[in-house]
């Protein structure tokens, strides 16, 4: 392991962002919601309360910009 590994923080982040949705989703699905609706109320409005607080589900998405996690959702809809 001579070489030296570059990584990239984009890609980084966006690996992050996206373990974290998945997340997310199977916590949400979990106490009985709908995530694809909590998860749209929260990125439209803003407002956390949209997600559970169970298994820490609210603190882990708040931790990304709402902006950025649109961006990643809609690169990786687009294959981009």
């Amino acid at each position: 392991m001579d070489e030296t590994k570059v990584y990239n923080y984009d890609e980084f982040e966006e690996a992050l962002v996206e373990q974290t949705l998945k997340e997310v989703v199977e916590i949400l699905e979990e106490r009985g919601y709908n995530p694809i609706n909590q998860i749209v109320g929260y990125l439209m409005s803003g407002d956390p309360g949209y997600i559970s607080s169970h298994k820490e589900a609210r603190s882990k998405i708040v931790k990304f910009d709402r902006t950025k996690i649109l961006e990643i959702i809609i690169k990786r809809y687009l294959n981009k």
